[in-house]
Parts: C-alpha cells; structure tokens; sequence
C-alpha cells in the first residue's frame, strides 16, 4: 500500500470517481463526454480491485489481472465507440445525443 494513505481514503476517491462517472454519463448531451464518463467508472473500478486485493490477499495477483482485463476491454471499448461517434458525425454533423435521435438511417 502507499505510506501513509490507508485503504478508506483511497476507496472514497474511487468511488467519488465512480459516482463523478455516472452523474456525468446521465447529464452530459455530447457522445464524447458519455464516453469519458464511462472510461472514468472503469478506470475507478480497476483502481479498487487493486486496493482491495492488495489489502486482502497481498501475496497474490487476481485483482491486478481483472484490472489488466478492464484496461484492454475499455481499450477496446473505446476504439469501437470513437469510430462508432465519428460515422454518427458524418451523418449528422454533430455528437450531441439529440441530433443523433432524430436521424433517419
């Protein structure tokens, strides 16, 4: 663990992080934002399988590896949506969620 931080405070700021992801994924209209919002709850959640497995169990690396896994599908994840955004703005010369909505296919 990291001198001086015990586990509480660093699971507050996940889940503050966590909690920061999902207001902005409900509030945000842009397609970009929502994207952000959702890579920040994974990165969040990565973050507390460390801690938590560093706490539990700190001989071993399951929580490292679940958060490897998280990493490459928000990889993943975001080269699909990116190039999923970048056809919707062709379409419709914009990335708000409204203008998206209303296109017709």
């Amino acid at each position: 663990m990291i001198p001086g931080v015990s586990i509480y405070e660093i699971l507050t700021v996940t889940t503050l992080l966590f909690f920061i992801g999902i207001y902005g994924f409900v509030t945000r209209k842009n397609l970009i934002s929502i994207l952000l919002s959702v890579e920040l709850m994974l990165n969040a959640v990565a973050v507390n399988f460390v801690v938590i497995n560093k706490y539990l169990y700190p001989d071993m690396l399951q929580g490292v590896y679940f958060s490897v896994f998280i990493i490459a599908v928000a990889a993943a994840e975001t080269a699909l949506a990116i190039s999923i955004i970048i056809n919707l703005y062709r379409l419709a010369t914009s990335v708000e969620v409204k203008a998206t909505e209303t296109m017709k296919y």
